[in-house]
């Protein structure tokens, strides 16, 4: 197995430090010593902050937060001063928004191309590990049918999404797209991505910050007693995006995209696993609604469920192959079962969701 080699003598920037992903990322780095920059839209928030330098109190490494917005040019330059790894883990994930380009895409390519042209400024930095997504890896579930085996690998890219379909998708592909283009200009610093699929586990904060929350939020307010859409996804448990993030920062040989996802479930199957230990206290669902169904009144449930959306991506097979992060990175997944039921019951015990 690769053994990262933690070299904690110089700082480290974790960009959107107190997003999903990136507070367990901080906790890492916390454990093994290091000082971490913390880039943040306003450090004197402290209820954004709180749980980060609650962490810091605890662990041995240091951290330090700094202001910087993903759309202001330059603004990262004193947060990445004297770092050696820069993990830009700040992208928008939501469902609700307005304009897809101002809202979604905007600040994921322009925050991108923001903290990379940074490190090409900054002589420290020796490798930007970015958080990208299995969303710029294909677009439609339709898409896996045009792959080698029907499973997704790290050669494979969307090329379905577009603002007006999965617009989401689109600002990850565009995202990523830009970090490769001006990372091949240059030849000082390494770059490596992580591509998680959906992710889920609890948060640090206690807080609900990725849109991921939303929709396990559905399977106990009464969104899905009905039935569950017949959808496959890949999950994984975000303290493994996190272990993930640290190997492709510290493992010497680490680079290239990494597909990060622990396991394929459909909705019914992750209501299920809720079920399993909590009962049926829930309105979890019990059946899988039919496509046609989904066809029909898709549209009336949710501007999301487009008819075109059910058609792509309902009732077809999902896969992914995550051999090269366990090969290259040497991660070990956990079982998404345990974080879905954690991630639920912080949604209960911050009242996120009620008992009926």
């Amino acid at each position: 197995m690769p053994e990262p080699i933690y070299q904690t003598d110089r700082p480290v920037l974790v960009t959107g430090a107190t997003g999903f992903v990136a507070g367990w990322l901080v906790k890492r780095l916390l454990e093994e010593g290091f000082t971490v920059h913390g880039a943040v839209r306003d450090p004197s928030n402290q209820a954004k902050t709180a749980h980060l330098t609650a962490l810091a109190d605890k662990l041995p490494g240091d951290l330090k937060l700094f202001a910087a917005d993903l759309l202001d040019d330059g603004s990262y330059a004193d947060a990445m001063a004297e770092c050696a790894v820069v993990f830009h883990t700040a992208s928008p994930f939501t469902s609700k928004f307005s304009d897809p380009q101002r809202d979604l895409v905007d600040p994921a390519v322009k925050g991108t191309r923001n903290v990379l042209e940074t490190a090409n400024r900054t002589p420290s930095v020796t490798r930007v590990v970015v958080t990208s997504s299995v969303a710029a890896i294909y677009g439609d579930t339709k898409d896996l049918a045009k792959v080698s085996g029907g499973v997704l690998s790290e050669e494979n890219w969307n090329t379905t999404s577009s603002l007006t379909n999965s617009p989401y998708s689109f600002s990850k592909v565009e995202a990523e797209k830009t970090a490769w283009e001006i990372a091949r200009a240059q030849d000082r610093w390494k770059l490596v991505t992580v591509n998680p699929s959906l992710v889920i586990g609890p948060t640090l904060s206690g807080k609900s910050t990725s849109e991921s929350h939303n929709l396990i939020k559905q399977f106990g307010d009464g969104t899905l007693k009905i039935g569950a859409p017949p959808l496959e996804f890949g999950m994984v448990d975000v303290r493994d995006v996190a272990e993930a993030h640290m190997r492709a920062g510290f493992v010497p040989a680490a680079e290239g995209r990494h597909i990060a996802s622990g396991e394929t479930a459909s909705f019914l199957q992750l209501g299920n696993m809720l079920r399993n230990h909590f009962g049926d206290t829930w309105p979890f669902p019990t059946r899988e609604l039919p496509k046609w169904l989904m066809w029909l009144v898709g549209p009336m449930i949710s501007k999301q469920l487009t008819r075109e959306f059910v058609s792509n991506n309902m009732g077809l097979p999902w896969r992914a192959d995550n051999s090269k992060s366990r090969r290259e990175l040497g991660l070990e997944y956990h079982p998404v079962s345990v974080a879905a039921v954690e991630m639920f019951q912080q949604l209960i015990d911050t009242g996120r969701v009620k008992a009926k």
